[in-house]
């Protein structure tokens, strides 16, 4: 209950202060469980890709952000669950296992962190590959998602209520895990086509909107 009222408010108040372009989204209608796969520009990112979309989205969030009590209270009203970077994240790995087996959304940032530049995924980086272990363990497919325009956001101007925010959100098809007897290379095998869908969503959204490239720190 707690997620769709933090949500609907955060709605409100994009529609106040935000010109939202999105496409893609229906796919998020898609029943049972299902990971995110998403771009990162800003840690904003969750809250804007999760007040837009249909499904309540289970956030995977680095430990350093539940040291403090503010912010580990507003992950859990998000239904986020945290992720330990250092070595093998076991104790994670398992909760997004139960939690997909439980049919719900678990939103990923396979990137690992915020990334600029030339270490963007959006620019032909690579990710890594949790997302496509967990999709192969628990046999759930990865939609692949970007969004723009969260890391302008940090400044006062785009949250007063005369729609200077700009955000631009989409989501592509999805993608199906990759089996095989060599799992290293069937991993290798769905990141490829995770970073190709990204990449070409990032290419549909500058096109569409006419966006420039430096819309990407």
């Amino acid at each position: 209950m707690f997620y769709w009222i933090a949500r609907f408010k955060l709605r409100c108040i994009a529609f106040c202060t935000m010109r939202i372009r999105a496409f893609g989204l229906e796919a998020a209608r898609r029943p049972g469980g299902w990971l995110l796969a998403c771009s990162h520009v800003s840690h904003l990112d969750p809250f804007c890709v999760g007040s837009q979309l249909p499904r309540r989205v289970s956030w995977m969030a680095r430990i350093e952000f539940y040291r403090r009590g503010w912010t580990r209270a507003l992950l859990d009203v998000m239904h986020a669950f945290p992720v330990n970077r250092q070595g093998v994240p076991v104790k994670a790995i398992k909760t997004a296992l139960e939690r997909l087996k439980q049919g719900e959304v678990v939103g990923v940032f396979p990137e690992g962190e915020i990334k600029a530049g030339e270490e963007s995924v959006l620019r032909g980086a690579k990710i890594k590959r949790g997302v496509c272990l967990l999709s192969t363990r628990a046999n759930c497919p990865v939609l692949p998602c970007v969004i723009l325009g969260t890391d302008k956001l940090n400044a006062v101007g785009p949250w007063l209520p005369a729609k200077r925010g700009r955000l631009w959100l989409a989501c592509g098809d999805f993608i199906e895990p990759v089996q095989g007897p060599d799992k290293h290379a069937a991993r290798a095998e769905m990141a490829a086509r995770i970073e190709k869908a990204m990449v070409e969503l990032y290419a549909r959204l500058r096109r569409d909107y006419g966006l420039e490239d430096s819309i990407l720190p």
